[in-house]
């Protein structure tokens, strides 16, 4: 059986994620909640740049239109 968005998204709360924006901003925190327009709101957030912190954010709000993909953070 094929899983649907949602039912990924909903094993990955509590999981560290990587999710990069437009303009090739990544993301990487703690995904937190989301809903149904893709919106998420991440813990412990940090901008990463080449792969390495490049500012700590803390909680963040993601716009679910602003989003290219969300993948598991290495």
């Amino acid at each position: 059986m094929q899983e649907r968005p949602f039912d990924l998204l909903n094993k990955a709360l509590g999981q560290s994620v990587l999710i990069r924006l437009k303009g090739s901003t990544q993301i990487r925190g703690k995904l937190a909640s989301f809903d149904a327009h893709m919106n998420v709101v991440l813990q412990d957030a940090e901008e990463l740049e080449d792969g390495t912190t490049k500012a700590k954010i803390g909680t963040i709000l993601l716009r679910g239109g602003n989003i290219i993909y969300i993948s598991p953070a290495a």
